[in-house]
């Protein structure tokens, strides 16, 4: 009986399921076997016991609002909750539980309903290496974590392919992490190629700095050049729109030397203060007029502070004239979130709606469209923008606006009514000047937060802790 335990925990894909992977040192078959059983319930159906009261309740919430599927296309979202689960490091500003946040915010809008939802498996080694090496690729895999805490002297010297340090650190289970980021844009894109999807969104890729050998600005898996390798086996030619804040050098580096895929990137620009530094308004491509891919690189560079009007307009009369000129079969948009206004590696003055425009303009072009994320590094500003075009995909409004019952002439009598009655009040009398006493309040906090410093002083374990200053603020 133990050896058909095995065989049935081998049969499981772990990726297909919320669950945690189950234990491969089984102590009690009997046990294990029931414990099994429970593995192979389908994800996402009211029969799952320990999600059936969340699901039903998003679909009360779905009703309510009216989100049903878009008429004439069909939406697809892809995700993997195991690549949520992963940590660069506490004071890395990449946070991968932005994602979870990102499809909470989805599901308690009951937008999840108005689309075709899949649990995405990890990209297999071949997916990786039509774009990267197997030298890079063998390294990642097996290159084990950086030592915790990594100070001057621990800083891995030997490390190569620029991984470790501060921007791509080792943690564990990173060639996991990449090989799902990856997974989820491939499958989104094969889901564009089979026709089953007109809109196609990954928000767990869009990782756009990682070269074919060199992990680069917290990416390591280039997903998106993964994704438009498989876009191109279907279409002629792939439009590739970028709105991070930093310029998107990998992809445009992946498809230098072709005339199949064209990158325009939205980006702030400053050589020598901004990564990447790249992206100038000169570099279009191969200088040689013979190489295929001349002209088909387009660059925006940015200043900082750019607005919602400004940044539309630019957008909208770039992207239609690419459009007109070179005609793609497919569209890729990156939807980095760092462009938005408050970000913490972020420039611009982007709001959620003007961020959103993009992804609407692209929606109505009616070419097929992949979404994939990218950068963002404040998360409550991810989520809510990842979640707004979510809807913007779906063409739901969230929360339908209630019916304005105030007439222009109504609001226009109640101005006159109370102008009228503010003829009857006679002007404010004179107040002679009193002198003010000071607010004892404040003095009397003052005094305790006195003789509290007094008492931490003398309490030696408060004051070494102080003296260690030990904590780091959170990440919100």
């Amino acid at each position: 009986m133990q050896a058909t335990a095995h065989s049935m925990i081998d049969e499981v894909d772990s990726f297909k399921y919320r669950v945690p992977r189950p234990n491969y040192l089984p102590h009690k078959p009997g046990l294990d076997e029931t414990i099994i059983e429970e593995y192979n319930v389908p994800l996402g159906r009211p029969s799952e016991r320990e999600h059936a009261e969340y699901y039903l309740k998003m679909k009360r919430a779905a009703q309510e609002m009216g989100i049903t599927k878009p008429k004439g296309y069909n939406v697809s979202f892809h995700t993997n909750p195991e690549m949520e689960k992963h940590h660069f490091g506490q004071t890395h500003p990449m946070k991968p539980w932005r994602l979870t946040l990102s499809k909470s915010l989805i599901s308690a809008y009951g937008m999840n309903f108005a689309m075709d939802n899949y649990i995405s498996r990890a990209a297999t080694y071949e997916e990786l290496a039509s774009f990267h090496t197997t030298d890079y690729l063998d390294f990642l895999a097996t290159v084990p974590p950086e030592p915790v805490p990594r100070d001057v002297d621990n800083q891995n010297p030997d490390l190569k392919f620029n991984l470790g340090g501060s921007d791509c650190p080792l943690f564990e289970g990173l060639y996991n992490y990449c090989s799902m980021s990856a997974g989820g844009s491939l499958d989104a894109a094969r889901k564009l190629c089979t026709k089953q999807s007109d809109i196609a969104i990954a928000w767990g890729g869009g990782l756009h700095h990682a070269k074919r050998m060199e992990a680069s600005g917290f990416c390591y898996i280039n997903d998106i050049v993964v994704a438009i390798l498989q876009l191109l086996r279907c279409f002629p030619r792939v439009l590739y729109i970028d709105i991070d804040v930093h310029h998107g050098d990998g992809v445009e580096e992946a498809f230098f030397s072709t005339d199949r895929v064209m990158t325009v990137s939205f980006h702030k620009y400053d050589p020598l203060n901004f990564f990447p530094g790249t992206g100038g308004l000169e570099d279009n491509g191969p200088k040689n007029e013979q190489n295929p891919g001349a002209h088909h690189a387009l660059n925006v560079p940015l200043n900082d502070g750019i607005t919602d009007e400004q940044y539309y307009e630019l957008f909208t009369t770039i992207i239609g004239q690419t459009i007109e000129k070179f005609r793609p079969s497919a569209i890729c948009l990156q939807c980095g979130a760092d462009s938005l206004a408050g970000d913490r590696l972020g420039r611009f003055n982007l709001q959620v709606q003007g961020h959103g425009a993009c992804v609407e303009f692209c929606k109505g072009l009616n070419i097929p469209l992949l979404l994939v994320g990218g950068g963002g590094y404040t998360p409550r500003n991810v989520a809510r923008a990842w979640a707004y075009e979510t809807s913007i995909a779906i063409e739901q409004i969230l929360g339908e606006p209630r019916q304005n019952k105030n007439s222009a002439k109504k609001l226009q009598e109640i101005v006159q009514h109370v102008s009228e009655q503010l003829r009857f009040v006679e002007a404010a009398p004179s107040v002679q000047f009193q002198h003010i006493p000071p607010d004892l309040g404040g003095i009397r906090d003052e005094v305790e937060q006195k003789l509290q410093e007094e008492k931490e002083e003398k309490d030696p374990f408060l004051r070494r802790e102080k003296e260690e200053a030990i904590g780091t603020a959170m990440e919100y």
